[in-house]
This record gives C-alpha cells, structure tokens and sequence, in this order.
C-alpha cells in the first residue's frame, strides 16, 4: 500500500537537511552578501593564546581558515552553489536520457547490442580526467583574466558534465526499457492493438518512475563526487581565481563552493585539519541525505527497502558465486 512520501521519516529527514542548506544559503547572502566574519586572534587578559587558523570554538563551531574566515559562513554561502548546481546537472542527466533510453530500448531493440559495445567504451574512460581535461580551458583563470562571465562558465560546466553521461545513462534505461517492453502486460497491451508510442507513455514510463528517481539521486550523488575530484585537482566549479603576483596566494573558489573550500585548503589537513573536513563533513551530510530520501520515496512506493533489497541482491550474488567457485574447484579435482 502506497503512503505519502511526506509522512517517511527518513525522506523528511533527508529533504529538511538539503532545504534548510538552500534556505539558509539564500537568506545569508540577502543579508550579509558574501561577507563572512573574521578572527584573527585570542587573546587572554591582553595575551594572545591563538592566531588563525582558529581551532573550532563555541562561537566558531568549525573554526576559521588560514584568514581568520569562519568556515561556517563560507560553507553556508557555497551550499546554494554546490547543491543546487548538482541537482541541475543530474536532472538533466535523466531528462535527456529518458528519451534516447525509450527510443534504444523500443525502437532500436535489433540493434541495442551493438549501441551498448560502443557506449560501454565510455565505462573505461575516467571522467574526471576527461572532465578535467574539457573544463581547465574554461575554468582555469588565465595571466590575462577570464574572457567569460561566471554564468557562462557554470553554464558550460553544466553542460560539459551532462553530456558526459547522457550516452552511458541513455544505455541503461535502453536495456531498463527492453526488460520492461518484454513484460506480460505490455505482451497484452500489443495484443489489444496499442502502439509503441501509447505502450511508452501509458505503460514503460509509469512503471519506471521508482527506478528513474532512484536514477536522479544517484546521479546527484555521483556528481558531488565528481565536484570534489575536480577540487581536488584545484579546478573549482565557476572558475578558479589564480595570483600571478611574484609572492602569489594559492589557487581559490570565487563563489566559497564546497569542491573549492576542499582544493584550496587540503594542505592544511595534518596541522589544521577542520579547515578541509568541514567542507567533507556537508558533503558526505549532503550525500547522506539524498540517500535518505531515496530510502524514503522507495519504502512510501512499494513498502519495501531500497537498501536493504540491494543488499540482499548482493549478498545473494557473492554466495552464487562461491557455490560455483566450490563446484569448478570438485569437477577440477575430479578430474585430476
């Protein structure tokens, strides 16, 4: 029995957490702009006990940078840049695979396997090196300065990540697509003379709406990932501000995104570490929120786990395994 996705206590948990970083992100720069407050210093009774980077504190609760910049604030202000960029890269990731999926799943059936040996060549390629690769020309600042505006380059970022995926994604819900098209029900409805067209929107789509935002979850979730290797090789999302002067400062984030805060500081990880955890610890928050609503929309659909049916299906597997591994190993000493 289907329940509201609104009443799941993990859904809600999971959705409160993401909204609440939006929220917040939004109404902190409507009010401080992109001011976040500094500490240089403690001093007690006129002696200086601790100078930047401050370790947290009770009114610093993830301490300060190497500037004496509250790390909070900075990640309050980069969370409507790095969430919500994600979601729009992963929805359009789905929505542009939908219908090629259809299409190769449908269509295409007779020649779905020579389309899945050509796309499973993108399996073998590492994104984010490729990704690195596409996005330096654009995100990299020059000597000169940037010639595109900040919009452009995240609309450009956006699409570059997109279309990366979009062919792999379109194979997958192609095979999704020709399991389902297969099914007693769809043979019933060719049968009382459905079109392929009225078969798609009437019968594959409602039956792969769970599985289709599972699908929006875990490509959100695979992009923060993405973002945090891009960050890591110091190329942030909407640009990475580069000194050029003599003495020059360490590549950073012009808009305090997430991936930018872990790059440009991860040096600090042995002497200073809550400097890159904190940007890790609302990553893996984030992450772990989206999981929960996943959980959530899937036991309010079908009343079942997600996580654990997938655990069960693996757990399955690896036993399958074993049994063949154990009777090659007896028909091998049979044969000895």
């Amino acid at each position: 029995m289907k329940k509201s996705v609104w009443r799941n206590p993990f859904f809600l948990i999971g959705f409160i957490f993401i909204f609440v970083m939006i929220a917040s992100s939004f109404l902190y720069s409507f009010i401080w702009g992109n001011e976040v407050r500094r500490l240089y210093f403690i001093s007690v009774e006129g002696v200086v006990v601790e100078s930047s980077p401050i370790s947290p504190k009770w009114l610093f609760p993830f301490g300060t940078d190497a500037q004496g910049l509250d790390m909070l604030g900075k990640i309050i202000i980069g969370a409507k840049y790095t969430i919500l960029t994600a979601f729009v890269i992963a929805f359009l990731r789905v929505f542009l695979s939908i219908p090629l999926g259809l299409i190769l799943g449908t269509f295409l059936m007779k020649y779905k396997k020579y389309i899945n040996g050509w796309i499973d060549s993108f399996h073998y390629i590492p994104l984010t090196i490729l990704a690195y690769f596409l996005l330096e020309p654009v995100l990299w600042e020059p000597f000169e300065g940037f010639s595109t505006s900040i919009v452009e380059r995240f609309v450009i970022e956006i699409l570059i990540l997109t279309f990366l995926i979009v062919p792999i994604l379109s194979a997958l819900l192609g095979n999704e697509v020709s399991l389902v098209y297969k099914q007693e029900f769809i043979l019933s409805a060719k049968t009382l003379g459905a079109g392929k067209w009225r078969i798609i929107f009437k019968h594959i789509l409602p039956s792969m709406k769970e599985k289709l935002v599972i699908l929006l979850g875990q490509q959100f979730m695979q992009t923060l990932v993405i973002f945090i290797h891009l960050g890591l090789l110091t190329l942030f999302l909407g640009g990475t501000d580069v000194d050029y002067q003599m003495v020059h400062d360490p590549p950073r984030s012009i808009t305090y995104e997430w991936s930018g805060l872990i790059g440009d500081s991860f040096r600090y990880l042995q002497g200073s570490p809550w400097i890159p955890l904190t940007p890790i610890l609302f990553f893996s928050a984030t992450m772990l929120s989206v999981s929960f609503m996943i959980e959530g929309y899937v036991q309010a659909t079908s009343g079942q786990s997600y996580y654990k049916k997938k655990f069960k299906a693996a757990y399955r597997q690896v036993k399958e395994n074993k049994v063949k591994e154990l009777e090659e190993s007896d028909f091998q000493k049979v044969n000895m």
